[in-house]
C-alpha cells in the first residue's frame, strides 16, 4: 500500500460510504477484529481530518474500541460484498472473521490494516459520546433507527494517515 494525503482521494466519500461500505478494523487479544460498518462521517472538525464511526455497544467491536487509541478503516472494491456482509453478520466472539474470508493485515502507523483494501484510514480516538433519545430533534429518526432505545456510540477520530492500493 502506498501512503497517500486524504486531499488525494479520487472518489466522492458519500459514495465511498454509502456504497462501497467500510470495515473497523481494530486489535482483539493477539488477533484483529474487523466489522463492517455504514453509518460513517467523515470531514473536518477541530481543524483536523476526522472520521466519526457508530458502534453499538452490544457489539464485540466496542470493548475493543473502547480500549484501543488507534484503528482502522477500509474500503474495498465491489467484488469483496460477499466477504463485507460475513464480517458484518458474524461475531468476533465466536470466529477469527477476518482469517475466515481470507484477509490479512499490517499494522501501519500504530493500527492494523486489512492488506486486501483498497483504501484504509489509520484512525486515533479524539472523542467518544454516547447518543440518547433526548439528543433526537427529529423523532421519526430516532423511531426508524432505534426502536428498541438500542443507541450507538460516536466516535470521533483524527485520520492520521491514508493508504491506497497501489497499481
Amino acid at each position: 500500500m502506498k501512503k497517500i494525503e486524504i486531499e488525494q482521494l479520487d472518489k466522492n466519500l458519500i459514495s465511498m460510504i454509502h456504497n462501497d461500505w467500510a470495515v473497523l478494523t481494530v486489535p482483539d487479544e493477539g488477533k484483529v477484529n474487523g466489522m463492517t460498518v455504514n453509518w460513517v462521517q467523515m470531514g473536518w472538525l477541530w481543524n483536523k481530518a476526522v472520521v466519526t464511526v457508530y458502534v453499538r455497544p452490544q457489539r464485540h467491536t466496542y470493548p475493543l474500541i473502547e480500549q484501543n487509541e488507534c484503528f482502522s478503516l477500509a474500503f474495498f472494491d465491489d467484488d469483496q460484498r460477499d466477504k463485507l456482509a460475513y464480517l458484518g453478520k458474524a461475531s468476533g466472539k465466536d470466529a477469527d472473521k477476518l482469517a475466515h474470508v481470507g484477509y490479512t493485515t499490517t499494522v501501519l502507523d500504530g493500527a492494523p490494516c486489512i492488506d486486501q483494501a483498497r483504501l484504509v484510514l489509520v484512525l486515533k480516538k479524539l472523542a467518544a459520546m454516547e447518543l440518547t433519545g433526548s439528543q433526537f430533534v427529529d423523532k421519526t429518526v430516532e423511531a426508524a433507527s432505534y426502536p428498541h432505545q438500542d443507541y450507538h456510540k460516536a466516535y470521533t477520530c483524527e485520520i492520521v494517515a491514508a493508504y491506497q492500493k497501489e497499481a
